[in-house]
């Protein structure tokens, strides 16, 4: 093994225990929430149709679930909304505020079960 590949496995196991040494009260709820966010934002996104290329999107950019939600205009508000209370539950996760995380995926949870109405 290089000393290059070493430096690679030695970074990478640092980051896999890191990170999970660093997880909060509420961090894989939050994880789930992502997803399901994600989810909702797509099927929206296939439903309401294709929209005009964003210059982004001609830059090659990759889209994320907050452009796919400000590109659905109106449509996206509720998820944009949903995904700020995901920056604050995790944020609240980070500093171990177990209530307030939960409370930030209460309303993501809301909003998913209003869209699905």
């Amino acid at each position: 093994m290089t000393s290059a590949a070493r430096r690679f496995a030695v970074v990478a196991a640092l980051l896999v225990t890191t990170s999970s040494a660093q997880a909060g009260p509420c961090t894989r709820e939050i994880v789930h929430a992502q997803a399901h966010v994600d989810a909702a934002i797509e099927a929206s996104v296939a439903v309401n149709g294709w929209k005009p290329q964003s210059l982004d999107a001609m830059r090659g950019y990759q889209p994320t679930p907050r452009s796919l939600a400000q590109a659905e205009g109106h449509n996206g508000l509720e998820f944009q909304v949903a995904l700020d209370s995901l920056d604050r539950a995790r944020d609240a996760d980070r500093s171990g505020d177990d209530a307030v995380c939960r409370q930030e995926l209460a309303g993501v949870q809301s909003i998913l079960a209003q869209r699905k109405q």
